[in-house]
């Protein structure tokens, strides 16, 4: 496995934008919702690859597949998973507003909580009175490279902490929100339901109205909406918000194949990461939370020459750092290596064919 970085190179999948506000983050999101429309409509998702990066892809791919075809107890992923959860417990940061006062009813679950020292913390001066700073959402960075995207991973929200959620996606000027839970399993309610489901239908949540522009579905199940989220009492132009959600993920489990995920991968590419944090949540916001962070941002850093990228086991251990629990099951940190090796065996073979 490769120490050092490759130099990456400078033409890369995503545009390089400056951080943009109110007006213009809704012009870039709306020519990304352009561009994936565009890319549906041809039947090919998978992004045009400078030659440098079809190197790159080449030599993670060998990696990958090296350790991947080892299965069992003792394989590599196995082994890296059990230290990861050995490690689990130690030099962990006190959670200390998590459980403070009405902050204690914000918790989904009573085991995960947001670290003071990574947590989102709200702005209460554009909020309904007496409001509390404090949200289950955690920001989560990899390596320090400008272009890959910030997260937001956050539980699904409870019917008391929706008003929140949106005021967190307003303040972060978050352009898109990635939701992989259902709203119930079973007799369960795994996520409050925090958006207007139906086009052209307005919901106010406290101060803040949400209207659902559109609503189209792919062939993988994925349903994406165009919101338009505004503080109704502020001056400021209404912000686009575009909200994937993706239900065929059991809890504590892997989705039955990785495709859905990978498109799911390949739709955030054109949003450019400039724009502000990437909010994903599914019930608790560590399991499948942690699981397609860390399959984006380790595609991101292997497209941008980083092939630092391929120790998974790594990546993992600091979004642990900054959110406890992440990726939860060995099942799921094996499928972080699968997705990524079908993603780049995707990328190379349609290289090779065109």
């Amino acid at each position: 496995m490769s120490d050092s970085p490759v130099t990456p190179t400078p033409q890369t999948m995503v545009p390089k934008l400056g951080l943009v506000q109110g007006p213009r983050v809704t012009l870039d999101l709306q020519a990304a919702i352009r561009q994936q429309d565009r890319s549906m409509q041809n039947g090919n998702s998978v992004p045009s690859l400078t030659a440098s990066q079809v190197r790159f892809c080449e030599e993670a791919l060998k990696q990958i597949t090296q350790k991947i075809k080892i299965s069992g107890a003792r394989s590599p992923i196995s082994l890296e998973f059990d230290r990861l959860q050995s490690e689990n417990n130690r030099n962990r940061p006190l959670p200390t507003p998590a459980l403070s006062g009405v902050n204690k009813s914000k918790n989904r679950y009573t085991n995960v909580l947001a670290y003071d020292n990574t947590r989102v913390v709200l702005d209460t001066q554009s909020m309904e009175p007496g409001s509390s700073d404090y949200i289950n959402a955690s920001f989560i960075q990899g390596s320090g490279n400008a272009d890959l995207p910030k997260y937001i991973a956050t539980q699904g929200p409870l019917p008391s902490t929706v008003k929140d959620l949106w005021s967190m996606v307003l303040q972060q000027q978050c352009p898109v929100i990635v939701m992989l839970t259902c709203i119930v399993i079973g007799n369960q309610q795994k996520c409050a339901h925090y958006f207007p489901p139906d086009t052209e239908q307005t919901q106010a949540y406290g101060r803040i109205s949400v209207t659902n522009k559109s609503t189209t579905m792919n062939q993988c199940s994925i349903a994406r909406r165009i919101l338009e989220v505004q503080d109704i009492k502020s001056a400021e132009p209404p912000i686009t918000v575009v909200h994937y959600e993706y239900l065929d993920w059991p809890d504590f489990s892997t989705p039955p194949s990785t495709r859905a995920v990978r498109e799911l991968v390949r739709a955030l590419y054109s949003i450019p990461p400039q724009a502000g944090p990437f909010v994903v949540h599914c019930s608790a916001g560590i399991g499948r939370t942690g699981t397609f962070c860390t399959i984006d941002h380790t595609l991101r850093r292997i497209l941008a020459g980083d092939l630092t990228a391929i120790n998974i086991e790594n990546t993992v251990r600091q979004f642990r750092l900054q959110r406890d629990g992440m990726v939860q099951t060995q099942k799921q940190y094996r499928f972080c290596y699968e997705a990524v090796l079908d993603e780049l065996n995707d990328y190379v073979s349609a290289q090779q064919q065109h």
